[in-house]
């Protein structure tokens, strides 16, 4: 990696998978007016498995990580949110909180390596819970206390399957999240079965349309396979720092699309809350000098 800024088409690049990270949390909304949240999450991951399981060889790892990875973020991450997803909070504020994974993220390697909290990362840490506190005093409005629950499980688990992808090593990023999925898909079916019932499965199956099979390949084919694959590339030919700040543009995104096309307001208190949460993203990110940074940047956004 030499060059420290994106060429005009790579940037282009990134941006397409910012625009597909962030309007994908609308995508969700729309997808879950058919479907039971847990077999969304299943047929998600089950068009991310298949066919691509047979044209893409195994990476050379142990199944461990692949396993992880599997269960963190299709059944924590992804099963999780499109609970919360399902009435309890706004697309555009579950944009803007699962990026708390940022700090998650920091706070496992902080428990790998024995790394202290730097001043920086405690600021940071304060503006973000600043911003969770203000989401959380306006209950009823966009969101519920369990949905803003939910949605910081789901990016714990984003955490850990950062976690996992990393000690994986240098592998096709492709292959890996595509062999990972066949770890999601048990979970979720299981829950899904357990929880939600084949009558509301059968019922939801029936429900779909044409724009439901396209939310279900959006976060397939878009989010996971394009979106993780093309940012595992970029960060392979460019500094962790001069890509991941991108990462901020998600919750950008996310209120835009949810704004425009669910019509999802945005009073001043999702503003401040917004403005907060982005500050402490900001700090942590972009602050300069700072080694371990990297264990943060690494992180894909959702």
């Amino acid at each position: 990696m030499t060059a420290s800024h994106l060429s005009l088409r790579d940037a282009a690049i990134a941006l397409g998978i910012v625009f597909v990270w962030g309007t994908n949390f609308v995508v969700i909304k729309l997808g879950l007016q058919a479907l039971p949240p847990l077999f969304f999450a299943t047929l998600r991951f089950t068009l991310v498995l298949l066919p691509a399981v047979f044209f893409l060889p195994r990476p050379k790892i142990s199944w461990a990580p692949l396993a992880t990875y599997g269960v963190c973020i299709g059944l924590f991450q992804f099963g999780m949110l499109f609970i919360a997803m399902n009435g309890r909070i706004s697309p555009g504020l579950a944009s803007l909180v699962v990026q708390m994974q940022a700090f998650f993220t920091v706070g496992l390697s902080m428990l790998r390596t024995g790394e202290k909290l730097k001043p920086h990362q405690l600021g940071a840490c304060v503006l973000a819970l600043a911003g969770m506190g203000v989401i959380a005093a306006h209950n009823g409005h966009g969101t519920t206390i369990a949905g803003l629950a939910l949605t910081l499980v789901a990016a714990m688990g984003w955490a850990f399957g950062n976690q996992a992808s990393r000690e994986a090593g240098k592998v096709n990023m492709l292959a890996f999240v595509v062999w990972a999925a066949m770890f999601s898909i048990p979970p979720l079916l299981g829950l899904s079965l357990l929880l939600e019932g084949p009558t509301a499965i059968a019922a939801g199956v029936e429900r779909m349309s044409w724009m439901t099979w396209i939310a279900v390949l959006w976060q397939s084919a878009g989010n996971t396979m394009f979106g993780y694959a093309c940012w595992a590339w970029l960060l392979s030919r460019y500094p962790a720092a001069t890509v991941a700040p991108l990462s901020l543009l998600v919750p950008v995104f996310g209120f835009a699309a949810s704004a425009l096309i669910l019509g999802e307001p945005l009073p001043a208190w999702k503003i401040g809350a917004t403005a907060l949460i982005m500050a402490g993203l900001g700090v942590n990110m972009l602050w300069r000098g700072r080694p371990a940074s990297k264990d943060c940047l690494a992180g894909e956004p959702n």
